[in-house]
């Protein structure tokens, strides 16, 4: 019977550190990605350099459809003296490990940014190490998909295409290449 409350007692304590830890990981996390949300509205570099890692880069796609990419420093340097003027929200996040992604959303009067963010924790700290994002009109919503959900989803005010898609052939599947994985 001492043996069975023993045996209780260290796995509530082993629960309570699992814990303890999950949350003081997602509470790091959080926090970097506020260190960025807010440091952005407000222009408070020092928080967005707390946030990034120094050698990010932010991606989107220009007006011409081309990968457009900027370092992290030329960022920060054009973020304005008042900061942005947004209000922001974390959509979602998830980890494991040292790799963590993030979904955000950066609302201004005439639209928003949709910001798909990867952090690293590198040397016990989280950091952004990219940001991928689009400019979207504001009624726009992110689409995201869970295994457990049963599919994709979203509420976006994209329109389906017309046409009679039942009477479409399926497209090719298509062929394997060298992924680089070999």
């Amino acid at each position: 019977m001492k043996l069975n409350k023993s045996l209780f007692a260290l796995i509530a304590l082993l629960g309570i550190s699992v814990s303890t830890f999950a949350q003081s990981e997602d509470d790091a996390i959080k926090e970097t990605i506020n260190n960025y949300l807010d440091g952005g509205a407000v222009g408070d570099t020092a928080r967005l350099n707390r946030a990034f890692f120094p050698y990010a880069n932010l991606r989107n796609l220009s007006k011409e459809g081309k990968v457009s990419e900027m370092p992290v420093k030329k960022f920060i340097a054009a973020v304005p003296a008042g900061g942005a003027k947004w209000t922001s929200k974390i959509v979602n996040y998830s980890y494991a490990g040292t790799a963590a992604t993030a979904v955000t959303e950066e609302e201004l009067p005439t639209f928003k940014f949709v910001d798909f963010l990867n952090l690293l924790k590198i040397n016990g700290e989280w950091k952004i190490v990219s940001r991928v994002y689009s400019r979207v009109e504001k009624n726009v919503a992110v689409a995201s998909s869970s295994p457990s959900g049963g599919g994709f989803s979203t509420a976006s005010s994209v329109a389906p295409a017309k046409g009679n898609a039942a009477a479409k052939k399926p497209a090719p599947k298509p062929k394997p290449s060298d992924d680089g994985w070999k």
